[in-house]
């Protein structure tokens, strides 16, 4: 391999990776807070997409309730996908009050939680589906502005081409990533937060009310997996309203390779598995899920915990 094939992978590794971070760092945030695997997360992230064409202006297709439906206006895309993450935001509570709250007050079993969550996932699928139909969407090749198509960060001789896009999703990621560690690090709300991660009973003993917090992580979840379904959509359009499920089977490998309701570990394994699978040969891409579930299969033999997981000592 080139010195210039190398640094393209990498360079488009890093960019894909760090959208599996954010979509992963969703399912981390509930995770860390109800140690339960919120599988609505996958239809949010598909329905943060179809929010975002929406509100650029874009039109639906020949099937569905809303065959051919457009708004009559349309905003610009920066202010669409921070409307879209708000209202998948909203959703993503509203998740929360019908899949998880009546049950955890029940004190119901966290598998029974994981089905109910499983089933608000289909649910929400098949009413983006009975809505819009299932045909696939593209953005339009002009929403990130007058951005040439590839830059090039090599040189004239040695060209290293990397999509204007990729780039774009890279920076995006980095901001967002870095935001979301100052709330949790710096602020009152992130203390919180984490108070409420490490013990809910003692927490709300002290203060804290943890039903607001919950609120609050399953609205930034909402937020993460929206941001980060527009980011992937751009790239590569919406395939349908089972658009985000194949990446929600990817963010839980990152969240178990990264380790279980680590955030720095959700970061570390969707890079991890966003640089293996870009330097997955051409001939063998149709195997590149394969090859990122078999390096989490190797993981889980070798360090069950995850990269920066930490072992649970369970007491009986």
């Amino acid at each position: 391999m080139s010195l210039t094939i190398f640094l393209q992978n990498f360079l488009n590794g890093l960019s894909i990776g760090s959208v599996y971070a954010i979509f992963a760092l969703g399912y981390t945030l509930v995770f860390s807070i109800l140690g339960i695997i919120n599988f609505a997360h996958g239809a949010i992230f598909t329905l943060g997409a179809y929010f975002t064409y929406v509100l650029i202006g874009g039109a639906f297709g020949f099937n569905g309730l809303l065959a051919n439906a457009m708004l009559p206006v349309k905003m610009p895309f920066a202010v669409a996908i921070v409307v879209s993450s708000i209202l998948s935001g909203f959703v993503s509570v509203l998740v929360e009050r019908l899949a998880f709250r009546p049950l955890r007050r029940r004190g119901a079993d966290p598998l029974l939680t994981v089905v109910s969550s499983l089933g608000v996932a289909f649910v929400i699928v098949n009413v983006i589906q009975y809505l819009v139909g299932a045909e696939s969407y593209t953005f339009p090749a002009d929403i990130y502005g007058n951005l040439p198509p590839a830059i090039n960060f090599g040189t004239v001789e040695n060209p290293i081409p990397i999509r204007s896009v990729q780039i774009v999703i890279f920076a995006v990621s980095v901001v967002i990533l870095s935001l979301l560690t100052y709330l949790i690090n710096a602020t009152k709300y992130g203390k919180a937060m984490r108070a409420v991660a490490e013990d809910a009973t003692t927490a709300s003993l002290l203060g804290i009310d943890t039903d607001r917090f919950i609120v609050l992580t399953f609205f930034i979840s909402g937020f993460l997996g929206s941001l980060a379904g527009t980011l992937v959509g751009s790239s590569v359009s919406i395939a349908g309203p089972y658009f985000g499920i194949g990446f929600g089977l990817k963010g839980l490998a990152v969240i178990v390779l990264g380790g279980l309701g680590s955030i720095p570990g959700a970061v570390v394994g969707g890079l991890v598995i966003g640089l293996v699978e870009a330097f997955v040969p051409g001939d063998y891409s149709a195997y590149r899920d394969a090859i990122a579930f078999g390096l989490l299969f190797i993981m889980l033999m070798v360090r069950p915990q995850g990269l920066l997981g930490r072992s649970f000592v369970q007491k009986v």
